[in-house]
């Protein structure tokens, strides 16, 4: 990230103040008034549920690319999860995600790679996007649809919403230095989403500076095994810039994909269909 670009753009002190807060929740998750092996359980549970299913298999692969179809009304549950990542609402990360893929690593990209690891990675968010002006021309399919628009408008108090059921469940569960109430809290919410907030980024830092290619893809998207373990599968990410509207991101047999193997369970139940592979010699299946 160069001086310059930080001077052209306003930093957005709401975001970072916000985002410096889950920071400090996530580091008092450790200590030991909050602290509980079930927090910890649930924490993972729900950065699969939110992050898997919602941000990876449902905003990314369902929806910004339309890999594959399902029921409207799974469609709308996997939205849901999404929006329980509180990475803004999912009309704002659609429209900017297809944006990218649009302009990658190019001067228009908000998290242009080419701008430094710590720019692609968190600090583009610290400053107004000007992207978002774009976001109506990428999202005509879902910006009027009104369960997407609710998402959207109230994706933080869902979130406020979900840490006062946490506290109630952990209310109910005594140990002998307490209930798990607030450990459920910050566990929950204040880990968990920091979790999978950096497991996103790195698909936008790590995966395009380390790793291998695979494919000519016109950016600097790499292939990274230890992200695509973070991600279910997201950090085959040169696999994914050169076939965009493929369902499937790991396309050889080392290349572990769990959300690929999620859409073959949702075909095997006949909720997924439309499944979009690439052409790849005949190999993909």
């Amino acid at each position: 990230m160069t001086i310059a670009t930080e001077n052209k753009l306003r930093i957005s002190w709401h975001f970072a103040a916000v985002i410096g807060l889950l920071h400090i929740g996530a580091l008092a998750a450790l200590l030991p008034a909050f602290f509980s092996w079930n927090g910890v359980a649930l924490a993972l549970i729900l950065h699969w549920v939110t992050g898997g299913l919602g941000i990876t298999l449902g905003w990314h692969r369902l929806v910004a690319h339309r890999s594959f179809q399902v029921p409207k009304w799974l469609e709308y549950f996997f939205v849901f999860c999404g929006t329980m990542a509180m990475q803004g609402g999912p009309i704002w990360w659609i429209g900017l995600h297809r944006h990218h893929h649009r302009f990658s690593d190019k001067h228009n990209d908000h998290h242009d790679s080419t701008k430094g690891f710590w720019w692609s990675h968190t600090g583009w968010m610290l400053y107004e996007v000007p992207a978002l002006k774009e976001v109506p021309k990428f999202t005509k399919d879902i910006a009027s649809d009104p369960v997407y628009r609710f998402f959207d408008n109230y994706f933080f108090p869902m979130q406020v919403a979900l840490g006062v059921l946490l506290y109630a469940i952990g209310t109910r569960f005594n140990t002998p230095t307490g209930n798990l109430g607030w450990s459920f809290v910050f566990w929950g919410i204040f880990a968990r989403l920091v979790m999978v907030y950096h497991c996103t980024w790195f698909v936008n830092s790590a995966t395009h500076k380390f790793g291998y290619k695979s494919h000519e893809s016109g950016d600097n998207s790499t292939n990274c095994w230890w992200v695509a373990l973070l991600t279910y599968g997201e950090g085959w990410h040169n696999n994914h810039h050169a076939f965009q509207y493929s369902a499937r991101h790991g396309l050889q047999w080392w290349e572990f994909d769990m959300t690929w193997m999620v859409i073959k369970f949702l075909k095997m139940l006949g909720l997924a269909t439309k499944i979009q592979l690439p052409n790849l010699k005949g190999k993909q299946s």
